[in-house]
């Protein structure tokens, strides 16, 4: 557990740099804002209602507000999420479990260390590999959503 609260933080805090230092412009920027500091121990989780259990702790902003936001989510084992889609791109980091996509049939499996950045509108699958929990880290520029679309036959 000590190693996961490690990579958690470094985790973070590597993307909300790279954030900060992109929208303060760049690495000459002179103060990147107030330090943001959550150890795995001070996270704060939240359901998602009727998601079958998977849970978010925000970072910074939000997931289920507008605006930007940053959060860990887990996705319990086994879990699937139906045919949707995202109105904007979604980065995603696996720090824990496989997570797939399933994409024009193609299933492509994530494991722990593995990145993706999901583009806006891509009609797909997703969900966590049975046998472990998946823990993610996800971003985005706007409020989180995922739009059910109906499969072609």
């Amino acid at each position: 557990m000590k190693n996961l609260s490690k990579i958690l933080l470094a985790l973070g805090s590597l993307l909300l740099s790279s954030q900060l230092l992109a929208a303060e412009g760049g690495s000459h920027a002179k103060h990147a804002g107030a330090l943001i500091s959550l150890p795995a121990a001070d996270l704060q989780w939240t359901d998602i209602p009727g998601s079958g259990g998977i849970k978010y702790a925000n970072v910074h902003g939000n997931l289920s507000g507008k605006g930007p936001y940053e959060a860990f989510v887990i996705f319990p084992a086994g879990k699937d999420n139906p045919f949707h889609t995202h109105s904007q791109n979604l980065p995603t980091v696996v720090l824990k479990g496989t997570f797939y996509a399933v994409i024009d049939g193609q299933r492509v499996e994530y494991p722990a260390g593995s990145f993706y950045n999901l583009p806006a509108r891509l009609p797909h699958y997703s969900g966590c590999n049975k046998g472990e929990d998946c823990l993610l880290f996800q971003y985005q520029a706007d409020h989180f959503d995922l739009l059910p679309q109906t499969p072609k036959s």
